[in-house]
């Protein structure tokens, strides 16, 4: 768990959420680990006061508006929000444990029959917001959160709803992340399908096997060629044999040839079945595998992840970054969306096959998190106190909250961890 301290400009509350500790950043926001009046802990994601604009409270006002239609037991669940505060802000469930991007880089890759049950899992869950009228858009190993439940989904701040005209995503506009994201979705295709996140979730799968995905190069304007590129197949080296049907056809070139959730839910019930065990015994063991893996500590060594520099937009094209590069998730936070809109010039979208109007488009790729400052210390509050105002906040409720055994257990650790560290 990455959990620092506030920082003294920090707010302190957010609605009815006290703030306890920093879980996560972005560049487009903070996200802190709070907790609720009855103790119920929540990650609560704030836009920074620095990109605070009329466009990005709409986005994020279409993020609260998804998350109040979806629901399910692999779906981080909505626990509040306010898109119109002056910090705009949104608490969703804590997730205790690592992202899937994090857990492989750590830990090492899944075994096949763990594979298929999150396969499963994942495509079941999926299924369910598909049924909402929804699409995620930007399903990746970094919004897949290992929990002691069980994997949840989280960050549908790119989410759309599959039947709307009202988008706030410009016609000749990309939206994803380019390693998990489908060739449809790369070239701009308009109006998406369910097959996007299909595909989606064979990228996560393949990633989760073999750590590596589909397709991958030293520029993210190479990475939208290959994708994009119906003669050039997925890189599928490493994949155990009994996978390679499954993740064949959702990395399919055509969204036709995709198969659906429900065949893709068939297809790892097959596989896990194959090895004389149940649906339900591999999900459990699935679980019990992450957990006992965090236990233990690293297995595997945790390499840095480079970072790519942007070329030059070439023909005109436009690229706005709505996030960072895509920096580590920690463990519970609800990333703060670090996928990019690219804007595709010519009259009409590309279709699949034809990708020179993203010619010089570049994407956010993964960095390394940003070192934080050991000096940049507060004082923590002790458990059952509230902190004190801080000029120019607005001033706290007059009520004390009961922290919970875990809040109260994370700021021991955070004590104790910080307290090592002085130098004094």
């Amino acid at each position: 768990m990455q959990i620092t301290p506030l920082n003294p400009e920090d707010p302190v509350a957010l609605g009815d959420f006290e703030l306890l500790g920093r879980i996560g950043q972005g560049g487009m926001g903070q996200v802190f680990l709070g907790e609720s009046l009855g103790g119920e802990p929540a990650a609560v994601k704030v836009i920074k006061p620095s990109v605070v604009d009329s466009e990005s409270r709409q986005r994020f006002a279409q993020e609260i508006e998804v998350l109040k239609t979806i629901w399910g037991p692999r779906i981080a669940a909505f626990l509040g929000a306010d898109a119109e505060a002056e910090q705009p802000w949104l608490a969703t469930e804590y997730v205790d444990g690592p992202d899937l991007a994090k857990h492989v880089k750590t830990h090492g890759t899944l075994p096949s029959v763990l594979t298929a049950a999150l396969g499963a899992i994942l495509a079941e869950a999926l299924s369910g917001v598909h049924a909402q009228g929804l699409l995620h858009r930007d399903l990746k190993p970094a919004n897949v959160l290992l929990g002691p439940n069980g994997p949840k989904i989280i960050d549908f701040g790119l989410a759309a709803f599959t039947e709307s005209s009202v988008s706030l995503t410009a016609p000749h506009q990309v939206v994803g992340t380019p390693v998990c994201m489908a060739p449809e979705q790369a070239a701009g295709v308009k109006p998406l399908t369910a097959a996007v996140d299909v595909y989606a979730l064979g990228a996560l799968l393949l990633f989760a096997v073999t750590g590596h995905h589909p397709h991958e190069a030293a520029t993210p304007y190479m990475v939208f060629h290959l994708v994009t590129d119906p003669g050039t197949a997925p890189d599928l080296s490493g994949v155990p044999e009994e996978l390679l049907p499954l993740l064949t056809g959702m990395l399919a070139h055509g969204a036709a040839d995709r198969p659906s959730l429900t065949e893709v839910v068939q297809q790892c019930r097959s596989v896990i079945e194959a090895r004389g065990m149940k649906i339900a015994q591999a999900r459990r063991r699935l679980t019990a595998h992450t957990a006992e893996q965090r236990r233990h500590g690293p297995t595997a060594p945790a390499d840095s992840v480079p970072t790519v520099a942007r070329p030059a937009p070439a023909n005109g094209t436009r690229v706005t970054e709505t996030g960072p590069a895509e920096p580590e998730t920690p463990a519970g936070a609800p990333p703060v969306s670090p996928t990019v809109v690219e804007t595709v010039p010519g009259p009409a979208a590309p279709q699949a096959h034809d990708s020179p109007a993203l010619s010089g488009t570049p994407a956010a790729v993964p960095a390394e998190p940003r070192d934080r400052p050991r000096g940049d210390r507060r004082e923590q509050p002790q458990p059952g106190h509230r902190p004190s105002a801080v000029p120019g906040r607005p001033k706290e409720p007059a009520h004390t909250l009961r922290h919970s055994v875990q809040a109260r257990r994370t700021a021991e650790r955070l004590r104790t961890a910080y307290a090592a560290k002085a130098p004094f």
